[in-house]
């Protein structure tokens, strides 16, 4: 098990950039695959970008690619979200997340640890 815990959020005009920051505590990452998930209102959390910690390989949700950059700082056991072109529709709580499991996973149920999310407003 590792605490997550994610600070960056805001709010930000439309077109702007935000850089999220997911600091990871309590073991080694090893093998672990981290996430970014989002949640609006009244909607499902969902995946938006995720990483596998010691490999490096990224993988994005259509919604967000080229747009939002997943990295990680190995010395600091933190996750980054850097999010650019803002728009007003990425508005939600966004969390970060993470699993030992051998294959990166978009199923927020597959996810035993989690942080308890930073707010992200957009103004149109």
């Amino acid at each position: 098990q590792v605490q997550l815990a994610e600070s960056g959020g805001g709010l930000v005009q439309a077109g702007g950039s935000l850089r999220l920051s997911c600091v990871v505590s309590g073991r080694p990452l090893g093998n672990y695959n981290m996430a970014w998930f989002r949640q609006a209102p009244g909607l499902e959390r969902v995946f938006i970008a995720g990483m596998h910690w010691s490999a490096g390989s990224t993988y994005y949700d259509d919604s967000v690619k080229g747009r939002f950059t997943i990295s990680r700082d190995t010395a600091k056991n933190t996750v980054f979200l850097q999010m650019n072109n803002l728009k007003p529709e990425d508005t939600a709580v966004y969390y970060c997340a993470a699993d030992p499991s051998q294959y990166l996973s978009q199923t927020p149920s597959k996810y035993n640890d989690w942080g308890q999310g930073t707010q992200v407003t957009v103004s149109s």
